[in-house]
């Protein structure tokens, strides 16, 4: 372990925040009655204290900067503060450092109660030792002092990641490792003028400096969506993969069948209007899909840390092979035992409407593949293989009902994701 204390800068460097805090910028100013600044002006105020910022790069003086600061955050709270996302990479750098028992802390020039609820938004709260944050009754914010404030009371080497001159600055004169975070808005010149003993231009790069380069990667969260063909799972799968990504995942969206370039060639042969075939070549055919996909795909995205976020697993076969056809539920979890050789997923999102609505609505479809084309009666079979899957899979299954409207279902998606991601 190279660092037992490592702190945190926030805009910048685990938040892309640029967008909230331009347009709150250019806000305050209109409100007051001055002119916008031009676009190039703006990254100049991520980073310094906004008093500071106002004066140097809008030309106020110091009682103008106040009532531009006061606008600003009366925008900010309201319409800027989430318009953010956070870094790729970042929980998964801060996964690693708690997992070797380092010291975690924030130092940031935000008020604190602003940088609270960033963290609480983006689920990265529960990281963090010890969060500072500006006095927002204070005009100067002094990135020394708040780094400062971060330390715990004994560390044997720690060390600050910043994107601007203010955090390399401040680590230095502390005697910290000031480790620049070119990803953010600052620039390699800038961080390494303001003395940087480290510039990493990813936030991988970041997390092999301070985790060391065999560090192993934090496992990654599998997701499978289910629900009966028209049940909306495509689009919400889309949304929860939105979500992840804006809350710092990588993400690999996939499918089954298909997913692995063998399983896609087993997918146009199942799935192929034309083609017949006994129930029992359909299951094996799905299981061969699925240990192709199982290795090439959703095992290699896990090791990398990856949220893998799959439209249709092993449920899938169970409800629709093993009760839509008949076959039998548990003959049909055996057969695919081996392909899915213990890989599970986490979470298990059913998407739920009743076997005639999704009918109706597959029905309405321009072109029906093989599967779709079974009937009402082979749906309802569907749906009461599923409805015994959800009782009987104890916390990995969350049922969604999807006749609401789009948004709702949305949000409960991402909140039962979110709960995940919290337990690791």
């Amino acid at each position: 372990m190279r660092y037992d204390a490592v702190l945190f800068d926030l805009d910048g460097t685990l938040t892309a925040s640029a967008p909230g805090i331009f347009g709150s910028v250019q806000h305050a100013l209109m409100q007051l009655g001055y002119p916008p600044l031009e676009d190039s002006k703006l990254p100049g105020f991520v980073g310094p204290p906004l008093y500071e910022s106002f004066e140097r790069i809008a030309g106020l003086d110091a009682s103008q900067a106040e009532q531009a600061v006061a606008a600003y955050r009366e925008h900010y709270e309201d319409s800027g503060l989430f318009r953010a996302t956070v870094y790729e990479g970042i929980p998964n750098l801060l996964r690693q450092l708690r997992a070797q028992g380092v010291y975690v802390a924030l130092a940031s020039a935000k008020p604190i109660a602003l940088a609270h609820r960033v963290l609480e938004h983006f689920g990265l709260t529960r990281f963090f030792d010890r969060v500072i944050g500006a006095d927002p009754g204070r005009r100067e914010s002094d990135k020394q002092s708040l780094l400062q404030d971060a330390l715990p009371a004994r560390y044997e080497r720690a060390a600050m990641v910043g994107d601007r001159r203010y955090d390399m600055e401040a680590a230095k004169a502390l005697g910290l490792d000031a480790v620049g975070a070119a990803w953010g808005y600052g620039t390699e010149a800038e961080l390494r003028e303001a003395g940087a003993d480290a510039v990493a231009h990813t936030v991988g790069e970041a997390a092999r400096y301070l985790c060391g380069e065999d560090a192993p990667a934090p496992r990654g969260f599998f997701i499978s969506i289910e629900g009966l063909d028209g049940c909306g799972k495509t689009t919400q799968m889309n949304a929860v993969a939105a979500h992840a990504a804006a809350r710092g995942y990588a993400v690999v969206t996939t499918r089954e069948p298909g997913g692995a370039p063998v399983s896609e060639e087993i997918r146009r042969l199942v799935l192929d209007p034309e083609k017949s075939m006994c129930a029992q070549t359909e299951a094996l055919l799905y299981a061969a899909a699925r240990a192709e996909h199982v290795r090439q795909v959703i095992r290699p995205a896990l090791e990398k840390g990856k949220i893998v976020l799959c439209d249709r697993f092993v449920d899938s076969s169970i409800a629709y092979q093993g009760g839509g056809r008949e076959l039998g539920m548990e003959q049909v979890m055996a057969i695919n035992a081996m392909a899915v050789g213990g890989t599970m997923p986490d979470l298990t999102l059913l998407f739920l409407v009743d076997a005639r609505t999704a009918f109706l609505r597959r029905s309405n479809a321009t072109a029906l593949d093989r599967l779709e084309r079974a009937g009402e009666a082979f749906f309802q079979r569907v749906y009461d293989a599923y409805a015994r899957l959800a009782q009987s899979g104890g916390e990995r299954f969350r049922c969604i009902d999807a006749c609401r409207d789009i948004d709702a279902v949305t949000a409960d998606a991402c909140a039962h994701m979110d709960r995940l991601l919290a337990q690791r």
